[in-house]
């Protein structure tokens, strides 16, 4: 059988920042006493992550196959986002793998699964239905997160007991301290545990608890018959190597590999993540690989051999709040639909209304954004644009390429009809010019082109509130130029590599959004800059 690859790795950390209320958290699992499928061997058990969304179960993740072990304590650690306001349906499924032929294929190949939420979700709380392999009425749901540390029997299909069998679950919020650091470890002259070769040497580094019970945090790859291996780097988060103190005890063990599961120890050494960042630089850290039992029983014992930190790299990755206490500044840009599904502002069901007595849903949407975001302006300009309005003193409207005729909110108003990006912007009385250049379908609310900045939220309702008499609502719904012109100077801002200036544009639209493919791909393009979108659907509109 092949030999364990290395797990326990984190992803590599994305730079950019996000808006998001929310934590992420780290599941680690174990099983004990699961179900023998092999007839020679132990079974080779996975765990598959599994979560529910829209009714329908999504696999998330899965972890390494450890070969003939009923009592697995996996490396994997399965990260999930966690929304306090919101029930997520997690399933854990235990495969018994068979190599190449995957896993989960065959129903002989299935140990045992349990259900349960990520959040506070008391014990016992009816579901929608219970899973097919889960007794009835309801498996008690676990509260992962509040309880920390839950163990719940596996089951098999029609609520039948998988045996003893029991999976446990410890979780972990993620600090704010999102760095993780980069490891590279070998060993010299480990002791020969193998008769007729050397010894298949992998590596395991134990975070001790409060509790001093032992977490699991990495397991390296299988160095095969070699007595001075070297591993292959690792990354890790620092919250799950040492729960970002530098003080707490770490424990690494050396063992000898074995195919049927019986792994021979060689030694073990005790260290901190203080003592390991000496290895930083040029600098080189090693520990005795001692074992307890020959300390004993060899009065001349020395170690079972030396394990060396040959390289040890901090990775910060910083949050959003850290960019802004270090000076970065907030570039806020509203966008404001003026399409006629509004409705005619001087008519009290208009989205558009201006009641004397109180803000209209538009007003409500800028004042509640807008007033967090002002705080981290320096300047406390803000730059407000409209779109999808005739705007004076013209009232500048499309005309179609396609025929030299009106077009309407829909596009070409004659039968044979063409695509928006055959129409340009010319004047509703005069007869059509030549075809001028494409221009933006936005505008300042201000009116003044130069200079589409406002003070502060005060002054963007103000000037909205003006332009409001002045303006005649059309379509369509265009979203794309507007996501496009604000990603261009954020793109230049990210240019200067000094992340001094951060973007966010607000979206305030009544309806179903016209140029949705375009505005997907602005989006997706949008996701690589340093900006963030916010969407805020105005009226009964569907959203979906």
């Amino acid at each position: 059988p092949a030999a364990p690859r290395a797990v326990g790795t984190v992803p590599e950390p994305c730079p950019q920042s996000s808006l998001a209320v929310l934590s992420k958290v780290e599941l680690r699992v174990s099983c004990k006493h699961l179900l023998d499928r092999d007839t020679l061997n132990k079974s080779d058990p996975c765990v598959l992550l599994l979560m529910q969304s829209q009714g329908q179960w999504t696999e998330v993740d899965r972890s390494e196959i450890i070969k003939s072990n009923l009592n697995p304590v996996f490396a994997k650690i399965f990260t999930v986002d966690y929304y306090f306001e919101e029930v997520q349906k997690l399933r854990f499924e235990v495969y018994d793998s068979h190599g190449h032929a995957g896993v989960g294929t065959h129903d002989d190949d299935f140990l045992g699964g349990m259900e349960c939420t990520v959040g506070q979700v008391s014990p016992g709380t009816p579901t929608r239905g219970p899973p097919p392999w889960c007794p009835l009425p309801d498996p008690g749901l676990s509260q992962i997160v509040a309880q920390k540390r839950v163990t719940k029997p596996l089951f098999l299909k029609y609520g039948k007991f998988a045996g003893k069998s029991t999976i446990t679950i410890i979780s972990e919020e993620i600090s704010g301290n999102n760095g993780y650091v980069e490891l590279a470890f070998r060993a010299k002259k480990l002791d020969d545990k193998d008769l007729f070769s050397k010894s298949d040497p992998f590596l395991e580094i134990y975070r001790i608890d409060d509790d001093r019970s032992e977490q699991l945090v990495y397991r390296t790859e299988v160095v095969k018959n070699n007595l001075s291996p070297v591993w292959e780097p690792f990354k890790v988060s620092l919250n799950s190597l040492c729960s970002c103190e530098e003080k707490r005890k770490l424990r690494g063990v050396v063992w000898d590999y074995d195919s049927r599961g019986k792994h021979d120890f060689i030694g073990e050494f005790f260290t901190t993540f203080e003592e390991m960042q000496k290895a930083m630089g040029e600098n080189k850290v090693q520990w005795d690989c001692m074992n307890p039992k020959y300390k004993i029983k060899k009065r001349n014992y020395k170690n079972s051999g030396v394990v060396v930190l040959l390289d040890l790299k901090i990775h910060r990755v910083y949050s959003f709040l850290d960019y802004i206490m270090g000076g970065c500044q907030i570039h806020f840009t509203v966008a404001i639909d003026f399409t006629a599904s509004n409705g005619d502002p001087r008519n009290s069901c208009s989205l558009h209304y201006i009641n004397p007595y109180q803000p209209n849903e538009y007003l409500k949407a800028l004042v509640a954004v807008g007033e967090i975001c002002q705080d981290y302006d320096s300047d406390k300009k803000f730059s407000a644009l409209g779109f999808g309005a005739r705007i004076p003193p013209k009232y500048e409207v499309r005309g179609c390429l396609g025929c030299q005729g009106p077009v309407g909110p829909q596009g070409c108003a004659r039968p044979s009809g063409h695509p928006w990006s055959w129409h340009w912007w010319g004047s509703a009385l005069a007869a059509p010019p030549p075809p001028p250049p494409p221009v933006s379908p936005d505008f300042a609310i201000n009116f003044n082109p130069d200079n589409d900045e406002c003070e502060g939220i005060q002054g963007v309702v103000e000037s909205y509130q003006s332009c409001l008499p002045k303006i005649q609502l059309y379509g369509p719904t265009n979203v794309a130029p507007i996501i496009s012109k604000v990603a261009r100077v954020a793109a230049d801002e990210e240019r200067t590599k000094e992340a001094s200036q951060y973007f966010i544009l607000l979206i305030l639209t009544d309806g179903v959004v016209t140029d949705m493919a375009d505005t997907r791909e602005a989006i997706v393009r949008a996701s690589y800059l340093p900006m963030s979108i916010i969407i805020v659907g105005v009226g009964n509109a569907d959203f979906t």
